[in-house]
């Protein structure tokens, strides 16, 4: 306790490095859980006692159909429930998520975090969770209420007009209320129409519903009613209760969830692991300082089991001191991503906030365990003093033996992880090869922080042969203090190494994802331009039709996506297997690599193609008969005319037919709408065409025309987001090593206090004693940052080479991104050692002198 107390100071970055992981790991488990929490609420409160859904429906409500509609059923259906027994009331609904709704200037009032936008009709079961604020319910083809969350985002106003955009068409209202939210939104947008109204908007017919919404009667519990209900109705619709309409909605919430917490935590475990080596660094440091101390301890008396457990009563407690503070600070960081998310759209009330009572018990055990185990090791080591060491001079020896074993470990590691990726950039299956890649990650890395010492002397010697030698005599000294004692250079390094690592390789993998996409654009796109929706809505026959007006244009391809059931020649039938459908002038605008046979010919009649894993693994070749059993067609036996490359990014594992023969087994009125257009210009005439398409699709706002650029810019930008969000996960285990770099000069500082006082006095000023410690600090960032970055461009180089067998063949080296991070560790090196230059300045020369 007086040990810890005395050195508390030399601890606090140590704490801070807990505090941070501790508060990561909690304040993920409170983010997923009040966000769970507040879904739960909301499924809840917007259930009806049993919903009838529309065949097609999903398990959580809708599911969009090939035509763009949402699947729906006949109005006779509400008659037939509402004759069930135990029904108190019924009424029908009508929703979709398959639209876009824009201002009068034709801007989007979608939300901008992927929350979905729902236009419905406004009914009692919406009444018990909107509360009309201002204005009135909608009471006219004319009318439409929006929710005051989305009204205050884009300053809407009562009266202001308003376009709900959908496979029907478009349909122009004015804002008559605004509703607000009496549970707590998470972000949606919506809008209500009057029941009539939103049947022909969204699906184009009166005589039909999405969903019956049934309120039990007294006395009836929601399952009698829902069998009661499904007694009275014909199979083909799908019934639930409110529970089970809440739980499959949760379970769909919660996969996402789920994903996003496990993720997080990931980033959370990297945090714990750079600050384990702050830790073992901070108390070898401290035991080494206490060398004679220790000793003294053990001459009176003391045993090894006593100092072993005092230096780690002195872990437990900075675990505990720095975990209780860590698990305050997640809830404030719940907080604040919850405030964050507000402003990307999404809404999380506080008043949901959630702390179950394990987090703060995983927080706190996590970080008491692992700041123990950090400290065992220089614990072992306390427990190791002679008595006869407090007659020598503080310090502990270096124990050469252990260093010749740690150097042959590490280079049996390191060549372990160096063969496994190896074996995982020869793998001939990217699901094989990710197993090897996985193992050679992990083994690299644990070889390279066991070799880190060795690994210092060496590289710390060349970087300062270009980095401090040119500083002269101040130069050659904190070289010296780097590989004074690579153990800890080694340690320090290593922390800065394992985010810099995980930099380096993502942002390898992510330029190859770009360059290999882009260098498939280039070889196999032929065509100008592509418009589609990045909302998912398909494209509608009328916009077809405006873009075919274009002026400029050579041509445009349709394209359409289906399932069909399929039935190969070895006698399996494959469910619900996508089947491409386009127009033959597909065939140029994109150049997919054949193994057999011309793609031309698959847009015969009675034609199609099958990619080579497909067509292997059911024995089809060139001139197979396919039965395809088209969703609401009938069934047609296909002959296969090509074989197209599985090795390909665009459109990887697509299998065409011409859209003609679709259309000979599918009804007219059942034809799936358009996923995709393509279109080509005249010769000459791609800039004008551009602005002419662009132009016929003005009326048209939830389709984007982009052409071969800005299909490359989005594709990028998109890569981009990802990386970038995950760069700022990794920012938590950057600044812990930042802290253990800052933690190590401090220690080194009180370590040296005696050899500065002497070097002050011969003559050294202020400014060169600053500037050696910065120097120094300076150096082992860069080591750091080398390592890392050097590790991170192999992982990303063997992760490519998997990527490759999929199609993704271009290496690309960021090297702007690289050599920034590289000089950036210079930069983090300086601002690291700003506070232990400063004073180191500021001692005394004689108290320094007289220091034991």
């Amino acid at each position: 306790m007086r040990n810890f107390f005395a050195h508390k100071g030399r601890m606090a970055l140590s704490a801070v490095a807990v505090l941070l992981s501790v508060a990561f790991v909690c304040g993920t488990l409170v983010f997923t859980d009040t966000m769970n929490t507040t879904f739960d609420k909301l499924f809840a409160a917007t259930s009806s006692d049993v919903q009838v859904s529309a065949k097609g429906a999903s398990d959580t409500g809708e599911t969009q159909a090939d035509n763009g509609k949402p699947p729906v059923m006949p109005a006779s259906v509400l008659g037939e429930v509402r004759k069930a027994e135990g029904v108190k009331s019924a009424e029908g609904t009508v929703f979709s998520t398959s639209v876009t709704v824009v201002d009068a200037d034709k801007d989007s009032l979608s939300p901008s975090g992927g929350a979905p936008t729902i236009v419905g009709n406004w009914n009692a079961n919406e009444a018990r969770t909107m509360k009309i604020s201002s204005g009135n319910a909608p009471r006219g083809p004319d009318q439409i209420m929006v929710d005051a969350d989305t009204a205050d985002k884009h300053h809407l106003k009562l009266g202001d007009e308003i376009g709900v955009i959908t496979a029907v068409g478009t349909h122009r209202a004015k804002v008559s209320g605004f509703a607000e939210f009496e549970v707590t939104n998470p972000g949606a947008a919506i809008f209500y129409l009057d029941t009539k109204t939103a049947q022909k908007a969204l699906v184009g017919d009166t005589g039909v519903y999405t969903n019956v919404n049934v309120t039990a009667a007294s006395g009836f519990s929601d399952a009698q009613v829902k069998k009661n209900v499904t007694a009275a109705l014909d199979s083909g619709y799908q019934i639930q209760t409110a529970k089970e309409v809440a739980d499959a909605n949760a379970e769909d919430v919660g996969e996402f969830m789920g994903v996003m917490k496990y993720a997080m935590l990931g980033f959370a475990g990297i945090a714990f692991l750079v600050g384990i080596f702050l830790i073992i660094n901070t108390f070898s440091m401290l035991v080494a300082q206490r060398t004679r101390e220790i000793g003294l301890m053990r001459a009176v008396g003391s045993s090894r089991r006593q100092v072993n457990r005092s230096v780690l009563a002195e872990a437990l407690l900075l675990g505990v001191f720095g975990s209780v503070l860590g698990v305050g600070a997640g809830v404030g960081l719940a907080i604040g991503l919850m405030k964050l998310m507000g402003a990307t759209g999404m809404n999380l009330s506080t008043d949901d906030l959630t702390v179950a009572w394990t987090t703060p018990v995983v927080g706190l055990l996590l970080g008491v365990v692992v700041t123990v185990l950090a400290a065992y090791l220089p614990a072992r080591r306390a427990g190791k003093v002679s008595p006869m060491a407090a007659l020598r001079d503080s310090g502990a020896p270096v124990d050469a033996k252990a260093g010749v074993i740690r150097a042959l470990l590490g280079l049996v590691l390191t060549g372990a992880g160096g063969y496994g990726l190896y074996l995982a950039s020869q793998a001939d299956k990217a699901s094989e090869g990710s197993m090897w890649l996985g193992g050679g990650v992990v083994l690299s890395l644990i070889g390279f922080v066991v070799i880190g010492p060795l690994l210092a002397s060496g590289v710390v010697r060349v970087l300062s042969a270009v980095v401090l030698r040119i500083f002269g005599p101040v130069g050659r000294m904190a070289e010296r203090n780097a590989l004074r004692n690579p153990r800890r250079t080694g340690a320090t390094g290593a922390a800065l190494m394992i985010g810099l690592a995980l930099v380096a390789c993502l942002s390898v993998v992510g330029s190859s994802m770009v360059a290999s996409a882009t260098d498939q654009l280039d070889k196999t796109v032929g065509t100008d331009f592509i418009i589609q929706s990045d909302g998912g809505q398909l494209i509608t026959p009328q916009a077809v039709q405006a873009a075919r007006s274009a002026e400029g244009l050579k041509g445009v391809t349709e394209y359409k996506w289906t399932e069909a059931d399929f039935t190969t020649p070895d006698g399996k039938t494959l469910k619900e297997t996508a089947i491409t459908a386009a127009d033959p002038s597909y065939a140029t605008d994109l150049n997919t690599e054949t193994v057999a046979g011309n793609l031309k010919d698959a847009y015969r009649p009675d034609s199609m193609s099958v990619h080579e894993e497909f067509a292997k693994a059911h024995g089809i070749s060139l001139g197979s008969k396919i039965s395809v059993a088209f969703k609401d067609g009938s069934t047609a036996r296909l002959t296969v005319r090509a074989i197209t490359s599985s090795e390909v990014v665009i459109d990887q594992g697509a299998m065409y037919t011409s859209i003609d023969t679709m259309a000979k087994y599918v009804p007219t009125d059942k034809m799936p709408l358009d996923t995709l257009l393509f279109a080509s210009a005249k010769d000459g005439q791609e800039t004008a065409a551009y602005k002419s398409l662009k132009t016929a699709l003005d009326d048209y706002p939830q389709y984007t025309v982009r052409d071969q650029t800005d299909y490359k810019e989005a594709l990028k930008d998109q890569i981009g987001q990802l990386l970038n969000m995950i760069y700022g996960l990794l920012a938590l285990a950057i600044i812990v090593a930042i802290l253990g770099v800052v933690n190590t000069l401090a220690l080194s500082v009180v370590e040296r206090t005696r050899e500065i006082g002497l070097m002050r006095a011969i003559g050294l000023s202020r400014r060169q004693l600053r500037r050696m410690i910065r120097l120094e600090s300076v150096v082992i960032a860069l080591f750091g940052a080398l390592l890392g970055l050097g590790l991170g461009m192999g992982w990303g180089a063997t992760a490519q080479q998997l990527l490759a067998l999929e199609g993704m063949k271009v290496l690309e080296i960021p090297w702007p991104t690289i050599t920034g991070v590289f000089l950036g560790s210079a930069f983090v090196g300086l601002f690291a050692a700003l506070v232990p230059a400063f004073r180191a300045g500021r001692m005394n020369v004689l108290n320094a002198i007289a220091t034991e």
